[in-house]
């Protein structure tokens, strides 16, 4: 086996959820098998992790209907030997299907999104469209990877795909262990004394990229619904809202500190903000697929208070008591879920599911 990996954006350096997925989603791969990466050239051969990349696709918009891609990739197919091809996304579906047909490679899509369902919650409307383009995609492939069970029961039943060739492949994390209470305790520490923040205060997290709009919407619901209610109950909290791409017209938004609210921005480390928040709110009620960010508070050991569509692909059961799930657009229930949060322990098998060396050990398995 040797996969050819074809990555269509720039994911380095790895910042946000998404680059993340499928950065640590091919180094772990490339651990269990030969792995070589096709992709744009603004992702330097520099980050590849112990696997090799061929950098040779244009960065412009073009480059998802660009014809010439089939024979490049056919060529490098030949040079490598590669028997299975993953593309990320569907959008280079019709690419992929070509190279099934005359390259000799299995094709296996990884899906990160029901992406037309996706579009269509976000109002777009063409997503009818993609939906067909994506059907046919997940169709054609020998394999097909979905973010979550809810996804790939969606796949099964309207894509009407046989349950055999689909398994899911969540958002992992390259820790296998929550940090101890001492480095938990160093990094709130750190957090008091560059914010402001009294030892009797609860941290409360929010991070996300802000030019994403169900993050930003979440931001407005923190500020106009759930802030107002906390600053009514006594509780002793602040909340840290972390991202980058906040728009112009929300400058204001630093002007809440008299009200609770610090807004840090991007900021170069964000492990710190996991480790040293009490709780990880999420208040995301748009989009589709597993939030990134959840997946990783969890991990730290950091309690969250999530709206259920926040929670998807996070079953009540992996987390334990340190997940709270709340009915979307409940307001009034998540900032009383907040106030009566207690201290938990994250179950053991939650790394069974979420760790990156656990999930690439499954792919591989599968493929084979």
């Amino acid at each position: 086996m040797k996969i050819i990996s074809l990555v269509p954006y720039t994911i380095f350096p790895a910042k946000v959820g998404g680059q993340k997925g499928i950065a640590l989603f091919t180094e772990y791969l490339a651990k269990e098998a030969p792995v070589v990466m096709v992709t744009v050239k603004s992702n330097s051969p520099s980050f590849a992790s112990g696997y090799k990349m061929y950098n040779c696709i244009g960065n412009g918009a073009f480059r998802y209907i660009n014809l010439f891609l089939f024979f490049t990739l056919r060529r490098i197919i030949k040079k490598e030997g590669a028997t299975h091809l993953i593309i990320e996304h569907p959008y280079w579906g019709w690419l992929g299907i070509l190279l099934k047909w005359f390259a000799g490679v299995q094709l296996a899509v990884h899906s990160h999104n029901i992406e037309s369902t996706r579009w269509k919650s976000l109002g777009k409307w063409w997503w009818k469209i993609l939906w067909r383009y994506e059907k046919a995609t997940h169709a054609a492939a020998q394999y097909n990877f979905f973010i979550h069970d809810d996804d790939r029961n969606y796949a099964i039943t309207q894509f009407q795909l046989n349950a055999a060739k689909c398994i899911t492949v969540t958002y992992g994390i390259d820790w296998s262990e929550t940090p101890s209470a001492t480095e938990r305790q160093y990094c709130r520490q750190q957090l008091q004394q560059q914010h402001g923040i009294a030892t009797n205060e609860k941290i409360l997290l929010f991070n996300g990229a802000l030019d994403y709009a169900p993050n930003l919407q979440a931001v407005k619901t923190i500020i106009n619904s759930i802030n107002p209610l906390l600053l009514q109950t006594g509780f002793a909290y602040r909340i840290i809202i972390c991202g980058r791409g906040l728009p112009a017209a929300m400058n204001s938004l630093k002007d809440y500190a008299d009200k609770n609210i610090v807004f840090a921005g991007f900021v170069d480390d964000i492990t710190v903000y996991f480790k040293g928040a009490d709780i990880f709110i999420n208040p995301v009620i748009e989009g589709g697929g597993i939030k990134t960010k959840l997946v990783e508070a969890l991990g730290y050991g950091t309690a969250a208070v999530s709206t259920t569509n926040g929670a998807i692909g996070v079953n009540k059961d992996d987390a334990g008591d340190l997940l709270t799930i709340v009915a979307d657009d409940d307001w009034p229930a998540f900032v009383e879920a907040v106030i009566k949060n207690k201290p938990a322990i994250l179950p053991d098998h939650f790394f069974k599911k979420f760790y990156w060396g656990h999930i690439a050990k499954t792919v591989v398995a599968f493929l084979k």
